[in-house]
């Protein structure tokens, strides 16, 4: 069977990286150095940004920033439904428990009753 391996600069790890980007940044002629570094070793932005400032190339904070707050909104706002869907799935609590422990292997939901609950936080809304 003839099974494809990725290319060998995109299987590099970090010292082999920074070797190679020595050669690799003097023959760059673009002016999107971190964009091409990404894609060229097949490397996050922060790990572009980390690496190229180590060989002594600096950017612009405001531009560095813009980049990496605008790559993370999408996956906090990923992790942010996830946790929501979570939560509507499996409440932490219900008609009978004020808080769900946990869930026996048969599917019922044990926990701590409205009764107990009450009784240690009168305050507490259903």
């Amino acid at each position: 069977m003839n099974v494809k391996t990725p290319l060998r600069h995109k299987r590099f790890n970090q010292k082999q990286r920074l070797f190679a980007a020595g050669y690799y940044l003097q023959v760059y002629t673009g002016d999107k150095v971190a964009r091409a570094y990404r894609k060229y070793f097949g490397v996050g932005w922060g790990t572009a940004f980390r690496e190229i400032e180590t060989l002594g190339i600096q950017f612009p904070m405001d531009y560095k920033d813009a980049i990496l707050n605008f790559m993370a909104s999408p996956v906090a706002a990923k992790k942010q439904k996830q946790v929501e869907k979570l939560t509507l799935e499996n409440p932490a609590r219900n008609e009978n428990f004020a808080f769900i422990a946990g869930y026996t292997c048969g599917g019922a939901a044990y926990g701590i009753p409205w009764g107990e609950w009450e009784q240690s936080e009168p305050d507490m809304p259903r």
